[in-house]
């Protein structure tokens, strides 16, 4: 009698037991933190989109030889044409020991419109001076990469301050934007890709607040 009654308290311990488990494991999970423009980068990043009057991209990661800092160290640049297209671009350059390294990162918006923009290709041919429109970006690659909430092409051709960059070039709201790397050391074609797949899942929309 008494083995039958010892039986029965631990069949009902190892249910109590079984029943905080269900619990806990049903628990609703924590929230993961929503990414957000670095705040030492955000006021250059907001203060184009003011300009631009249009939705801008923050990066939330940079290769490690840079930062995103609009008016910081690495700044190679800011331009916002009459259009209100722009390109951000940042620097790094290493020429230690006779070895030249760089880092270079472009992004680029154009509101309002989502075909690719026209360059100039200038050659000479028997001393005269061939100027022909060409597309800024080119070379489309078939395989789309899906980087969170951006689909991009990616073009292995570019023009002007792009050239040499893989690109990856998206549309959102009726507007294009891009971000391209140049290849070249210390980061060959396949770190690039790394680079580049790192920094559009990383980028974050910021509106005009003016």
């Amino acid at each position: 009698m008494r083995y039958v009654v010892l039986v029965a308290i631990l069949a009902v311990a190892a249910s109590g037991c079984g029943g905080e488990e269900r619990q806990t494991a049903s628990a609703p999970r924590e929230t993961a933190a929503v990414a957000s423009c670095p705040k030492a980068w955000k006021a250059g990043w907001q203060r184009l989109a003011n300009d631009v009057g249009s939705l801008v991209y923050c990066p939330t990661w940079m290769p490690p030889e840079v930062d995103a800092k609009i008016d910081g160290r690495f700044r190679n640049g800011r331009w916002v044409d009459d259009d209100k297209s722009y390109l951000v671009s940042f620097l790094w350059l290493d020429q230690d020991a006779g070895v030249s390294r760089e880092v270079h990162v472009n992004f680029r918006g154009y509101p309002g419109r989502t075909t690719i923009p026209t360059c100039e290709s200038t050659h000479s041919v028997e001393g005269k001076t061939i100027r022909k429109p060409i597309p800024c970006f080119s070379d489309p690659q078939p395989k789309k990469r899906r980087l969170g909430d951006v689909t991009a092409t990616v073009y292995t051709a570019n023009q002007g301050i792009d050239e040499w960059h893989v690109l990856y070039a998206w549309k959102r709201n009726g507007s294009l934007y891009t971000v391209s790397e140049h290849v070249v050391s210390p980061y060959a074609y396949s770190q690039v890709i790394q680079n580049l797949d790192r920094m559009t899942r990383g980028l974050v929309a910021l509106e005009p607040n003016a």
